[in-house]
C-alpha cells in the first residue's frame, strides 16, 4: 500500500482489472469497497455528527467576549449565522479530504476546541482576536507538517501504543454514545457524591427518549450481527421514525427543559423545511489582534494549548480510522498521511477565519467506516451533506442524539476489538497502553489520555535504563505535554 500516491483517475485491483471514473480516482475496488458502501457510509457519517451544526451555536452563541458582545450579532449571538458557516466550512473541508488525501474522515468545528475559545479565550479579548488565535494555531500546525515534523512524531510513536489509542477512542465514543443519549448522565455537583457519573437522571432511567435509545441500540446490534447491509444507516433512520411517533404523543420536549426530555434535538417536523443562509460569521478574525489584548506570552501560551489539543486529537483519530477501515500499514500509518495532516491544519485555520472555532477531524467518521466506507468517495458524500444542509437545516434537527449515537456505540465494541493487538505481558508498553486507554474516556479528552500514555511510556524507559531507546522527538513530545498538564500554573506564574 502506498502511503503519498495520490488519487488517479484509473487504477489496477488485485484481480488486475482496469477501473476508471470514481472507482478508479477513489481506487474503490482496489480497498475492496463499493460505490453503494462509500455512498451509505457517507450518510451515516453525516447522521452521525450533523448535530454539530445545531450545537456549535449553541457552545458559542451565548458566550461573551472581554466586551460583553456575542459572535456575530446581539444577545444572544447570530446563531443562524454560526450554524450557516459550521455547515459551510465543514462541508468544503469533508469534501477537501477526500478529494485530496482519499480517506473517509469527516471534519467539522471540534468540541472541546471551542468551549476553550468561548470560555478561556474570548472572555480574555474580542471575538475577533479569538478566532485570529485560532487562524494563528492552524497555521502553525501546517507549517509543522510542510516541514514534516508532525508526520515524523506520528513515525515515532510505538506501533501498539497507536493501537491503544485506537482502542481509547473507541471506549471515547461509546461513552459519547451513552451521555448524549441520556442513558448516562453527570451528577450534580450538589449531589456531593463520590462517582462523577451514573445511570440515568437520578441513579435510574427515565423518560421515552432514552426508551428511543435503547430500541435504537438493540436495532443496530440485531441488524449487525444479522450482517444487514446498511444495518447503521437503517436504524438511524428507523429510530428516528420512532422518535418522532414518539414526541408526537408525549411532548417531551428539550432536555434543558426536562431531565426527562430529548438530549439535543427534539424530533419534530419543522415548519419550514428551507431556510435562508446567514454568513455573517464569516472572516470576523483578526490575526494579531490578540497580541496587543492580552500581550505575547499569554497569546502564545493559548496558541500552544489551542496547537498542541488540535496536533494530537487528529493523530489518534486518523489512526483509530485507519485502523477500523482497515487501512493501516505495518506500521501502523494510514495511506496519503501527509495529505490528510494538510487537509485536517487549513480546516483549523479555515475554522477561524469562518468565526467558528478550529475545525477538526471526526472520529464520528468511525460510523461510515462501520457501514463499509473506505475511501474519500464517503467524505465526499458526508461533505455535501454538510452543504446540503446550510439550506435544509431545520430538517437536520428532526434526528435526535437519541436516534444517531447508538452507532456510536457500536463502533466502540468494533475499535475495542483491537486490545488483542497489545502485549499486556510486556509491562513497558502496557501500562503506557493501559493510561492511554482509560484516560481518555475518563477525562473526556483524547489529548489526555494521548498526553498520559507517552509521559508514562518515557518514564519506564527512564527508570529502567533504557533512556537511550526513547525517539527524539518522543523526548520533545514529552515536555509539550508536561506544558501542557501544568499550563494553567505556568500562565499564572508568568502572568
Amino acid at each position: 500500500m502506498s502511503n503519498q500516491g495520490s488519487p488517479r483517475s484509473s487504477t489496477t485491483t488485485a484481480t488486475g482489472r482496469r477501473t476508471g471514473g470514481l472507482d478508479g480516482f477513489f481506487k474503490i475496488s482496489q480497498r475492496g469497497s463499493t460505490v453503494g458502501r462509500e455512498v451509505r457510509g457517507g450518510i451515516v457519517t453525516f447522521f452521525t455528527m450533523a448535530y454539530i451544526v445545531v450545537l456549535n451555536p449553541l457552545i458559542l452563541g451565548f458566550a461573551t467576549d472581554v466586551d460583553g458582545k456575542t459572535l456575530g450579532g446581539p444577545n444572544p449571538g447570530n446563531l443562524a449565522a454560526i450554524a450557516a458557516a459550521t455547515a459551510l466550512v465543514a462541508g468544503v473541508m469533508t469534501i477537501l479530504m477526500g478529494v485530496v488525501a482519499n480517506f473517509p474522515l469527516a471534519l467539522a468545528t471540534g468540541l472541546g476546541l471551542n468551549a476553550f475559545v468561548a470560555f478561556s479565550i474570548a472572555s480574555q479579548m474580542t471575538w475577533a482576536d479569538a478566532m485570529g488565535l485560532v487562524v494563528l494555531e492552524g497555521l502553525v500546525i501546517l507549517v509543522l507538517v510542510l516541514t514534516g515534523f508532525r508526520q515524523a512524531v506520528f513515525h515515532a510513536v510505538p506501533a501498539q501504543l497507536k493501537t491503544a489509542i485506537s482502542v481509547g477512542i473507541g471506549l471515547f465514543i461509546a461513552l459519547i454514545g451513552f451521555v448524549d443519549a441520556g442513558f448516562v448522565r453527570r451528577i450534580p455537583d450538589a449531589a456531593h457524591t463520590t462517582v462523577p457519573v451514573q445511570l440515568g437522571q437520578t441513579g435510574e432511567l427515565a423518560g421515552w427518549p432514552v426508551v428511543v435509545f435503547a430500541i435504537g441500540l438493540a436495532l443496530v446490534i440485531t441488524l449487525w450481527v444479522r450482517r444487514v447491509k446498511g444495518a447503521i444507516l437503517i436504524s438511524i433512520v428507523a429510530t428516528t421514525l420512532i422518535a418522532i411517533v414518539v414526541e408526537a404523543i408525549g411532548n417531551f420536549g428539550s432536555g434543558n427543559d426536562s431531565p426527562t426530555g430529548w438530549s439535543l434535538n427534539v424530533p419534530t417536523w419543522p415548519k419550514d423545511v428551507i431556510a435562508k443562509p446567514d454568513f455573517g460569521t464569516l472572516g470576523h478574525f483578526s490575526l494579531l489582534g490578540s497580541f496587543e489584548s492580552v500581550g505575547v506570552v499569554a497569546a502564545v501560551l493559548l496558541v500552544f494549548t489551542l496547537m498542541l489539543a488540535d496536533f494530537f486529537d487528529t493523530m489518534g483519530t486518523m489512526t483509530a480510522i485507519g485502523a477500523e477501515a482497515g487501512l493501516l500499514d505495518a506500521d501502523g500509518v494510514p495511506p496519503n498521511t501527509q495529505r490528510i495532516l494538510v487537509v485536517d491544519s487549513l480546516a483549523a485555520a479555515a475554522g477561524g477565519a469562518a468565526g467558528v472555532s478550529s475545525n477538526t477531524s471526526y472520529i464520528e467518521s468511525a460510523s461510515g467506516v462501520g457501514e463499509g466506507a473506505r475511501t474519500g468517495l464517503a467524505s465526499v458524500v458526508t461533505g455535501l451533506l454538510f452543504l446540503v444542509s446550510i439550506v435544509f437545516a431545520p430538517l437536520v434537527t428532526i434526528i435526535p442524539s437519541e436516534a444517531a449515537v447508538p452507532a456510536l456505540v457500536l463502533v466502540g465494541f468494533l475499535m475495542m476489538q483491537q486490545v488483542k493487538g497489545i502485549d499486556w505481558d510486556d509491562l513497558e508498553i502496557a501500562i503506557p497502553a493501559f493510561l492511554t486507554i482509560v484516560l481518555m474516556p475518563f477525562t473526556y479528552s483524547i489529548t489526555v489520555g494521548i498526553g498520559a500514555g507517552f509521559l508514562a511510556f518515557v518514564l519506564i524507559k527512564v527508570v529502567l535504563g533504557k533512556a537511550a531507546k526513547v525517539h527524539p522527538l518522543l523526548w520533545v513530545v514529552a515536555g509539550l505535554f508536561v506544558v501542557y498538564f501544568a499550563i494553567h500554573p505556568i500562565t499564572a506564574w508568568l502572568g
